[in-house]
């Protein structure tokens, strides 16, 4: 399952590369500590899964800790990138990734 994880993490990640929503600079140390949800008041929805959601279930998969059991990234997406041409595409990766995450985040492989 871990494997599944990372290869639609990478996938992810190229489709935000292929929509020109990723980001080559970092962001600044004090918008990752937000506590809002998807660091809404302090980052874009493509730079939190950029910089918060993918290194941190890349991290927990590394450490072999469990992944969480009950994810919806896909909603956000929905609404975030409303007017992106490539919104269906970005969901669809993103509700593959909610199913995938979900179905086994118990589990460690």
């Amino acid at each position: 399952m871990s494997q599944q994880v990372l290869q639609h993490l990478a996938e992810l990640e190229s489709q935000l590369q292929q929509a020109k929503l990723w980001q080559a600079e970092p962001v600044e140390a004090q918008a990752l500590a937000s506590t809002q949800p998807f660091c809404c008041d302090t980052l874009r929805f493509e730079q939190w899964l950029q910089f918060v959601f993918i290194p941190k279930i890349q991290q927990m998969i590394q450490a072999g800790q469990s992944l969480p059991t009950n994810i919806a990234i896909a909603p956000m997406a929905e609404v975030a990138f409303a007017d992106h041409p490539q919104q269906q595409a970005l969901f669809s990766k993103l509700n593959e990734i909610d199913t995938v995450i979900s179905a086994g985040g118990e589990k460690s492989c």
